[in-house]
């Protein structure tokens, strides 16, 4: 079978879960990208995060042992800035709700980067660990006046080494609430970012990997492309379980090492050695082999019957081990993976 890097021309890849998480390296990562780079496929990192220039996170990236060049990078900071140039007549003010690296994202297209609402006709909002009630005061003014609000992306959390922090997403949720209005997103979940992504680099087998559901999976989903989940980030085995269908992927992994696995390995489906059987609302487990081919099947069977709440019931030793490891319970109780009380154990989020 041919390993699924070879199906691909390009892989756009996310970063934040997916390649590192802070400082480091996702383990297994930098060898899957080298050695997808040495069979001639190229990785674009298309990342939400619009902190940082293309060349920043290029040398982060380098720094970690990742091939990256500026130019392989694609953030939500230069599509919120396209986005922005397509409304609005050159020299437009623009109140920046963000990092330097957006500002310049935004004078680099003719239009005027700005601190104050006064004279602004458009907000644009991107992740900056430095942003406050001033700046999202001055963002509100603007808003209520009539702006036009681009959001970089709306990730309500940031994967790091000291766990989830609040995304941009978080900070946009406040201005929401502030302002009753909701803004354009540039970003995963919207296709535009990874569709300029595939088109700066001539992609015509484009595969999307990413760590979470509701941005890479289903950006990769409103774009049309094949998309692969790596349990790393964000997204666990019960999310996945209770994934709604705008946000199921075509294949799951535990990490990137997988893409020299096949495809038919990895795909969503029936699985040999597992068996998951509907009884009644809920799902059996009966088997024994891989785990992540477990789910595999347990997601493949409750997605055929359409989408809420479930349970799982392990039968046999085997099945109890593979759901513990899954998160999905395992105790020989029944595991609530989906359920409408969030706290619930395993409940998906």
């Amino acid at each position: 079978m041919t390993p699924l890097r070879d199906q691909h021309d390009v892989l756009l890849a996310d970063l934040d879960g997916t390649l590192y998480a802070g400082r480091a390296a996702v383990p297994g990562a930098v060898e899957a990208v080298r050695g997808a780079a040495e069979h001639g496929v190229r990785t674009a990192y298309v990342t939400n995060n619009a902190s940082r220039r293309p060349a920043e996170v290029a040398a982060h990236l380098a720094e970690l042992g990742f091939p990256a060049e500026p130019a392989d990078v694609a953030t939500s900071s230069q599509a919120a800035a396209a986005m922005l140039a397509e409304q609005l007549p050159a020299g437009s003010s623009v109140l920046v709700v963000g990092t330097d690296a957006l500002a310049e994202e935004v004078a680099g297209v003719g239009l005027v980067p700005v601190q104050e609402a006064a004279g602004a006709v458009a907000v644009v909002q991107g992740h900056n660990p430095q942003t406050g009630w001033a700046q999202l005061a001055e963002a509100a003014i603007a808003l209520r006046a009539g702006a036009v609000w681009v959001a970089c992306n709306v990730d309500a959390t940031l994967p790091t080494e000291r766990g989830l922090l609040p995304g941009n997403g978080s900070m946009v949720a406040a201005l929401r609430t502030a302002t009753g209005l909701s803004p354009q997103v540039a970003g995963k979940p919207a296709p535009t970012l990874l569709r300029d992504a595939a088109r700066r680099t001539g992609a015509e087998a484009p595969l999307v990997i990413g760590d979470r559901l509701d941005t890479d999976i289903e950006g990769g989903r409103a774009a049309g492309m094949p998309t692969l989940l790596v349990l790393t980030g964000v997204s666990t085995a019960a999310d996945l379980l209770a994934a709604p269908a705008a946000q199921r992927p075509d294949l799951v992994a535990a990490d990137m090492s997988a893409l020299v696995d096949a495809s038919e390995v990895l795909r969503i489906g029936p699985q040999d050695g597992w068996s998951a059987d509907r009884n009644g609302a809920g799902l059996v487990l009966s088997g024994a082999g891989e785990p992540l081919a477990a789910l595999r099947a347990l997601c493949a069977a409750h997605w055929a019957a359409g989408e809420g709440p479930t349970t799982v019931r392990p039968d046999g030793d085997d099945a109890a081990a593979a759901l513990r490891e899954l998160g999905l319970g395992g105790d020989g109780a029944t595991s609530a993976t989906v359920a409408d009380d969030a706290t619930a154990p395993g409940a998906a989020r």
